[in-house]
């Protein structure tokens, strides 16, 4: 029955999404108790973190060969990132901006949304081309954690196509492993030197307290003799330490006890990855296996549940963080996340879904969707244009636009 399948559906929604928030939690608890450094907790973990229920029913539905699936994901977060989020967050508040995040990651942005449509003009997006997006993703992130940090002036576009043609990312992240690698391995020299340093200690306090034992004994026991031989007009001078009711390696103890709940919290961590893991896995499988199912029951192209049910549903996090942060005036950190949430999608999540099987294109998404998604992408970077700000009016404009376009294209199906 439909019925049960919605269920299934909305299922399988709830573990992708819920998983995906404890999976990104767990993996960096982990990776900081590792000694992993920021720079790769933060180039791996949390910049895809708001991405992970796109990225894994885009790979589910990837394996599954289920291009339009894929392609109407992608296509259509994007479109719901600045029709449905953006203006959202704009219809709540005016959204400041700043110059640099337009002429920075804005047009990155628009420039990936640009590539990805000239990709799909031969109908497919081939392995080759999946690498390319992939390669720009990673040049992207070490641009802003290294190129942006070490210059005071303005970092724009052109200096990231420089940039990138350059192969100056090569060497940066070259310079970043390298020294990491040296620093976790002197990390590990101090701790084995500190640990040898406390055991040789406590060793030494030990023999002091026999030592000092030996002497009070010793003493007592010439005191007694004195007192049996009739000499007990002398004074007694008895050398009395403190007793000690617990050994002098006493730290070593508390460092063991520490060391098992380290181990023991760790394997917690552990099981709650594992957990989080197969929450994504089995929420991916059935939420793309019914998206499928709704496809072929209604009768309607894959790439339209991709662009409607699928998109939509795996925006759901991400428009809620929005319309919280709108209400606490923060609504500039919602267009920051629309922003780079597009670039990621394109970049990084079409990239690895076209590694994993080339992605077929339908003549719906070229002369319609994508289209459309480079309207909006423009249409976006020309509100942030005017006054830095993107006013409510502006909102409202993307969001008729976005159900304009979601009643044209699902009547076209």
């Amino acid at each position: 029955m439909p019925v049960i399948n919605i269920l299934i559906f909305l299922g399988g929604l709830v573990l992708l999404v819920k998983g995906s928030d404890l999976f990104v939690l767990t993996s960096s608890r982990i990776a900081r108790r590792f000694g992993v450094s920021e720079f790769v907790i933060g180039l791996t973990l949390v910049s895809v973190g708001t991405s992970v229920p796109e990225l894994a029913s885009s790979l589910t539905a990837s394996f599954q060969q289920a291009s339009g699936i894929v392609m109407g994901n992608i296509l259509g977060s994007n479109i719901a990132n600045i029709g449905l989020i953006a203006s959202t967050a704009a219809l709540l508040t005016n959204i400041k901006t700043e110059e640099v995040m337009l002429r920075r990651d804005g047009y990155i942005m628009l420039f990936a949304s640009v590539l990805l449509f000239l990709f799909m003009l031969d109908f497919e997006i081939s392995r080759l081309e999946a690498l390319i997006f992939i390669l720009f993703y990673l040049a992207y992130l070490l641009f802003l954690l290294d190129k942006v940090k070490r210059h005071e002036e303005e970092i724009y576009f052109k200096d990231f196509m420089i940039y990138f043609f350059k192969f100056e990312y090569l060497f940066d992240l070259k310079s970043r492993i390298k020294p990491q690698v040296q620093e976790r391995g002197k990390r590990n020299r101090n701790s084995e030197d500190t640990k040898k340093g406390t055991l040789k200690t406590g060793k030494r306090a030990q023999k002091k307290h026999e030592s000092e034992s030996e002497i009070e004994m010793r003493t007592k026991y010439e005191s007694e003799s004195k007192i049996e031989m009739g000499t007990k007009n002398e004074p007694i001078t008895e050398l009395r330490t403190k007793s000690k009711t617990e050994p002098e390696y006493y730290d070593i103890d508390i460092d063991v006890t520490e060391e098992k709940l380290y181990k023991a919290s760790l394997l917690i961590e552990f099981l709650k990855l594992i957990a989080s893991g197969a929450a994504i896995i089995i929420g991916a499988k059935y939420f793309v296996e019914q998206a499928v199912f709704f496809a072929l029951l209604l009768e309607v192209p894959e790439t339209l549940i991709g662009i409607s049910l699928v998109a939509v549903g795996t925006s759901v996090p991400e428009l809620m963080v929005t319309i919280s942060a709108a209400r606490s005036d923060y609504a500039g950190i919602a267009l920051g996340n629309v922003i780079g949430s597009n670039i990621a999608n394109t970049l990084l999540i079409l990239g690895c879904a076209g590694l994993v099987h080339p992605i077929m294109v339908t003549s719906l998404s070229i002369y319609y969707i994508a289209p459309f998604m480079l309207m909006m992408s423009f249409l976006l970077i020309l509100f942030i244009r005017t006054g830095w700000r993107v006013k409510q009016f502006e909102g409202l404009i993307l969001l008729l636009l976005y159900l304009s376009f979601m009643v044209l294209i699902l009547r076209l199906g």
